[in-house]
């Protein structure tokens, strides 16, 4: 049975942990000694959350100099997947555990607990050099499940469209199929990225891409990419992501984040969940371009 928890308080000291560095290469807990163990605390999953949880991490160990955190992504479905076999302490997701993770879970005999630490509005992104500025949800879905396959079918020019999408180990490739293309397949073209600066990257490099990123991540980018504005439908005002968009609800295309733990957490994995969902951790949030916590 899956068990959710918020509104934990702020700011239990960290005790019995060294010094400390953000890693981008999580060492896997059961690759230490059992006193080893106890001096680290990884966290794994999301790739829409690293930058999040790297920063949070960053400032934790600044109060916290005697901590180790070592952050990496790879994917929600690869977090949860590490949480289930006890090779990381806290998973990073950007979606729910689907039913078949929640099987596996208690067939070992693991209750997963899911703390909300964050809301993200996933932003639709092109090339600054294309002349389209907004789409309606529809045209997002059609151009992903291949119905169109040039620009001038969405008002632009008559320019082939190149699809990018996150791998489906993701939890945003996972949140947009189900919310965006109303569970229909991707087209078979599309290109899968194996992280989000792919996608950014690919999007700034080439004048006809199309892709979805994270909102912080969108906002990081500044003039790299641009930002597009979605439409319920053809007569709807045209919503931008945004903070206010996404708390509001006028931007249809956002989710909760979630850290994930195996059982109630302990220290010192609980003091960094409460330190995530405190003053300090939700102002971390607004600051990394997500949407605090109600």
């Amino acid at each position: 049975m899956l068990r959710t928890q918020n509104g934990v308080s702020l700011g239990i000291i960290f005790t019995g942990l060294v010094l400390a560095s953000v890693s981008s290469c999580s060492r896997p807990a059961d690759s230490r000694k059992p006193a080893d163990r106890e001096k680290y605390l990884t966290i794994k999953g999301s790739d829409t959350m690293v930058h999040l949880v790297s920063t949070w991490a960053e400032v934790y160990m600044e109060a916290h100099p005697e901590a180790e955190i070592s952050v990496t992504g790879g994917g929600s479905g690869t977090g949860i997947a590490a949480l289930l076999n006890g090779t990381t302490d806290i998973c990073a997701a950007s979606r729910e555990m689907k039913q078949k993770e929640e099987d596996l879970a208690a067939q070992k005999g693991i209750e997963p607990v899911e703390f909300t630490v964050a809301r993200d509005g996933i932003a639709v992104v092109v090339n600054p050099a294309n002349p389209i500025d907004a789409l309606t949800l529809e045209q997002i879905r059609n151009i992903y499940i291949g119905t169109y396959t040039r620009w001038n079918q969405v008002g632009g020019p008559d320019e082939p469209i190149v699809v990018l999408s996150r791998e489906s180990s993701s939890g945003t490739y996972v949140f947009f199929q189900e919310h965006v293309l109303e569970k229909k397949d991707y087209r078979q073209d599309a290109l899968l990225m194996p992280a989000t600066s792919a996608i950014i990257q690919s999007v700034s490099a080439d004048k006809w891409v199309i892709g979805y990123v994270g909102l912080g991540y969108a906002v990081e980018a500044g003039e790299k990419v641009k930002i597009l504005g979605v439409k319920a439908d053809d007569e709807a005002a045209v919503v931008m992501p945004s903070e206010e968009t996404v708390d509001s609800g006028q931007y249809s295309i956002a989710r909760p984040l979630y850290l994930y733990t195996a059982g109630e957490p302990q220290r010192p994995v609980k003091d960094f969940i409460d330190f995530c969902l405190g003053a300090e951790g939700q102002k971390i949030v607004r600051e990394t371009g997500y949407v605090v916590v109600q």
